[in-house]
């Protein structure tokens, strides 16, 4: 009797087996790759955002798309990086006065604070009975200074993980551009396979429009905020203008917001005694936190290409509540997905509808 030439069909037990060590494969394939996962977001992000830059790029340079993939890496880390090395060799400048003032306190007790702040409420008081009860009053607020300390250290923290992301983003972004179209290969394929060639492609193209209105609104109000805050500085004449610029140009790219440098220059300003040039750079600081919080979601909706202005703004709204910074990208992503099947299975129930009233 001869074998037969059709395999033998599995059982349900072998079936079940082979899904649950798929399932199984898969869950240590996301243990291993989910520190990476920030860096391979702003790497899509990155090559999304500055395709057509790069291709620009590549055609200025007589088509040598590695020199242009370096020219492109080193101009991107320039720019984030420079904030980031100034941010940390200021906290090591500032160290060791900290220190200073440290032995200076356990020697003298603490300086009295100006004039013009200890009148502020409060304020005056607590410094007040910490000068002259300081163990009585910190025990009264260990929670509060233990919190405070908290987000120092964690806010540092996270901000420095976030710009390694960045930067080891950029780097894998510029290896992506170089490679050109091929890497998009596989994916295209599977979802052509998945989908069908005609929806797989549109899906696809929705994703890269949400990706790319997105960087373009949040890169588009950091540039644009930087350049309000420039104008604020010269207004009131402050130095350092230009390093300032590059920090809240990095701050509003991170989503921590321009905040993080307004705030310490109006209590720098007001320790200066200007009261007039407190309140002037206070709310010019409102002001650059209405642009912020007002331009960022307009930019990336009108930036979306053919998808609509309110699934691209629910989605990074939604998306920077559930997941932070980049979560703006993933709701976006998430939602125009859902719209493009959506739409497209209402494109093809509209088909056959269209079809049996013919027939």
């Amino acid at each position: 009797m001869q074998p037969s030439i059709f395999p033998r069909p599995r059982s349900v037990i072998e079936t079940i087996l082979v899904l649950l060590l798929l399932l199984a494969l898969l869950f240590a394939l996301y243990d291993v790759l989910k520190v990476f996962f920030g860096v391979f977001t702003f790497a899509l992000i990155f090559y999304v955002s500055f395709e057509r830059t790069y291709a620009w790029l590549v055609r200025t340079l007589n088509n040598r798309r590695k020199l242009a993939a370096v020219i492109y890496s080193l101009i991107l880390l320039l720019i984030i990086a420079l904030p980031v090395v100034y941010l940390v060799t200021a906290l090591g400048r500032h160290a060791q006065e900290l220190v200073h003032f440290v032995r200076d306190v356990q020697a003298n007790g603490l300086p009295p604070l100006p004039e013009n702040i200890a009148s502020l409420p409060f304020v005056g008081d607590f410094w007040k009975e910490l000068r002259e009860n300081p163990r009585e009053t910190i025990t009264g607020h260990e929670h509060e200074v233990k919190a405070v300390v908290h987000h120092i250290v964690t806010g540092g923290a996270g901000i420095l993980a976030v710009a390694l992301q960045v930067i080891l983003g950029i780097i894998i972004s510029a290896f992506l551009l170089a490679a050109g179209q091929k890497v998009l290969d596989p994916l295209k394929a599977t979802l052509q396979h998945l989908l069908g060639k005609r929806d797989g492609l549109t899906l696809l193209d929705a994703t890269a429009h949400a990706i790319r209105g997105v960087s373009i609104g949040v890169i588009g109000t950091a540039f644009i905020a930087t350049v309000i805050s420039w104008i604020g500085f010269m207004i009131a004449g402050v130095h350092f203008r230009l390093l300032l610029c590059a920090l809240v140009f990095f701050f509003v790219l991170i989503q921590i917001g321009p905040l993080a440098v307004w705030l310490p220059l109006v209590i720098w300003m007001a320790t200066q005694g200007h009261a007039g040039m407190t309140v002037f750079l206070a709310v010019y600081a409102v002001f650059v936190l209405v642009i912020d919080a007002v331009l960022k979601p307009v930019l990336i909706a009108k930036s979306g290409g053919k998808l609509p202005f309110l699934v691209l703004f629910l989605g990074v709204i939604g998306g920077v509540a559930a997941w932070g910074f980049t979560g703006m990208f993933k709701g976006a992503i998430i939602l125009a997905v859902f719209y493009t099947v959506f739409t497209s299975w209402l494109e093809s129930k509209k088909s056959r509808i269209s079809v049996d009233d013919i027939t």
